[in-house]
């Protein structure tokens, strides 16, 4: 009997040796991590908003460790945002891509549909932020709110008043047209690649005026050499205080940028939860917090299937709005 129980206890341990063995490989075997750096892709050039938060959130995954392996930016903004969105497509079922969007995610494959892009194919990795846009323009002008500024585009006239922005067909000219609507106004609109360049030649004198995200043109604004007229948002800026909204003036104008993160179509599961659980440490770390507080974004984070509900309806937003351009049919 004695010998019956001990071997019975041996087995008993041997089992339970065997099963803990297994468990532990298919812990190991779920823990994907990349292999070699991770693509992260930029679908604007550099110096704009989108750039620089991908810059940023790339030194904070490398400064923390959230990642084995490096995350290198690379900008593919040709085609306002095309260039990157053809080669996320092209990318299909590759696990060490990611790409950093802003709203050309939904206008560009609406604009331009021979690209082939469905942007319901990608995988949604995460929202981190929602940007806000302003009015700006140069501090050495006379005009001080939005009657002065409407006055003086009335009086220039449509030819010799000028808005950049970055791209056409995009958030910038969105906005501008938007703000033509609201107070029946005309100006000549004129595209760049990057935020930054439209930033400065603002405050080189190139361009009347400006609807830049605030971390565009913050550092012109505390040197003094741009001023905010008015915020495309519900309620104020915390760090424009004095600014008012355009709702409060009773227009119903308001538009914000997503920041997101996608990757292509049929990456596997285990990667798309290794990149979601890296963007969730950066959304919940020091740095990321304070960025966004002080360049006036709004942290939003969002995944899986809500954010790919969210980008389906605001696809269809920006449908209207590109029918009302008539930049779409």
């Amino acid at each position: 009997m004695r010998k019956l129980v001990l071997k019975s206890v041996s087995c008993g341990i041997a089992l339970g040796l065997g099963l803990g063995l297994i468990s532990s490989m298919q812990t190991a075997a779920a823990e994907w991590k990349p292999q070699k750096p991770v693509e992260f892709v930029i679908m604007a050039g550099q110096g704009g908003g989108a750039d620089r938060l991908a810059r940023l959130i790339q030194s904070i995954i490398e400064k923390n460790d959230f990642s084995n392996q490096p995350f290198i930016p690379i900008n593919k903004g040709g085609g306002s945002g095309a260039e990157a969105l053809r080669y996320l497509k092209d990318k299909a079922g590759d696990p060490h891509v990611i790409m950093a969007t802003l709203n050309s995610l939904y206008t560009t494959p609406l604009r331009n549909p021979g690209i082939g892009v469905n942007i319901e194919e990608y995988t949604p990795i995460a929202r981190l932020a929602e940007d806000t846009f302003v009015l700006w323009v140069n501090s050495e002008s006379d005009i001080k709110t939005i009657d002065d500024y409407v006055a003086a585009v009335k009086k220039a006239g449509p030819e010799k008043w000028v808005m950049g922005g970055t791209g056409t067909g995009q958030e910038d000219s969105l906005v501008t047209a938007m703000l033509q609507k609201a107070y029946g106004i005309q100006m000549t609109y004129v595209p760049f690649k990057g935020g930054g360049t439209v930033a400065k030649n603002l405050v080189g004198k190139q361009l009347n005026s400006t609807v830049n995200n605030p971390s565009e043109q913050l550092g012109f604004f505390e040197a003094g050499r741009s001023r905010p007229i008015a915020a495309f948002t519900p309620e104020r800026i915390g760090v424009f205080p004095d600014v008012p909204t355009f709702k409060e003036m009773g227009q119903d104008l308001v538009y914000f940028m997503q920041r997101s993160v996608v990757a292509p179509a049929g990456m596997p599961k285990d990667a798309q939860d290794f990149y979601v659980d890296v963007f969730r440490k950066v959304n919940e770390s020091k740095e990321w917090k304070e960025y966004t507080s002080k360049k006036a974004l709004n942290r939003a984070f969002l995944t899986g299937d809500d954010l790919m509900a969210y980008f389906v309806a605001e696809r269809e937003k920006h449908r209207v709005l590109l029918k009302e351009m008539g930049e779409i049919k």
